[in-house]
Parts: C-alpha cells; sequence; structure tokens
C-alpha cells in the first residue's frame, strides 16, 4: 500500500520560506514513469499545481510559482519536500503531495494523496 504523509510547520511567518516534506512508504521515488508533485488549495480556491520532481530528479514547476519554488528528494529517506520563498498571507492553503503513476505516458494519472497540510501565513 503506497502512503504519502506530509510533514511541516503550520504557521510561517511573512516573507519567510515555507518547507515541507513528503515521507512515502510502499513505493519508490525513484521508480521510472513515476513522479512526485505539490499542489495547494487556499481557502476557498481551487487546487493549484505547484510543481514536481521526476523518477530521475529532474523538476518542474508552476511558472508562476517558478521563482519562489524549490522541490528536491532524499531518496535513502524516501522523501521529497517543497520549499517555497518569500511567503505572503496569499500562500496560505493547504498543501498536498501525491504521485503521479505512468508518468510521461498517455496513462498518466495521480493515483496515491497525502492527506493534506494546513499551512497558515501570518505574523
Amino acid at each position: 500500500q503506497v502512503q504519502l504523509q506530509e510533514s511541516g510547520p503550520g504557521l510561517v511567518k511573512p516573507s519567510q520560506t515555507l518547507s515541507l516534506t513528503c515521507t512515502v512508504s510502499g513505493a519508490s521515488l525513484t521508480t521510472r514513469y513515476t513522479a512526485w508533485s505539490w499542489s495547494r488549495q487556499p481557502p476557498g480556491k481551487g487546487l493549484e499545481w505547484m510543481g514536481l520532481i521526476g523518477d530521475d530528479g529532474r523538476t518542474w514547476y508552476n511558472p508562476s510559482l517558478k521563482s519562489r519554488t524549490s522541490i528536491s528528494r532524499d531518496t535513502s529517506k524516501s522523501q521529497f519536500s517543497l520549499q517555497l520563498s518569500s511567503v505572503t498571507p496569499d500562500d496560505t492553503a493547504v498543501y498536498y503531495c501525491y504521485r503521479i503513476a505512468a508518468w510521461g505516458t498517455i496513462a498518466s494519472m495521480e493515483d496515491y494523496w497525502g492527506k493534506g497540510t494546513l499551512v497558515t501565513v501570518s505574523s
């Protein structure tokens, strides 16, 4: 059974860097044709894709967030992480990590999600 669990501070001050980690069990971050992704959902708004890290370690980002976003991984710990710099209250959201199976193929699908973690940006 594949499981993902987000962890990190629930409160971040404006201008600081938001850092979250997703711990994966039951799957490998390096399995071919998989990617590991982050999205977020601000209160009352829709889901926004932030970026992903592929099976080979390459990263892709939402252009609107690219200048502030970094995704990395630690395969020895089966974890991948999100950093979002220079946060403002507009970055308050529930942050989700999830897997994309069959990545890069016509059968690509988001199949396993973490439960999400609320991060509030406030002084």
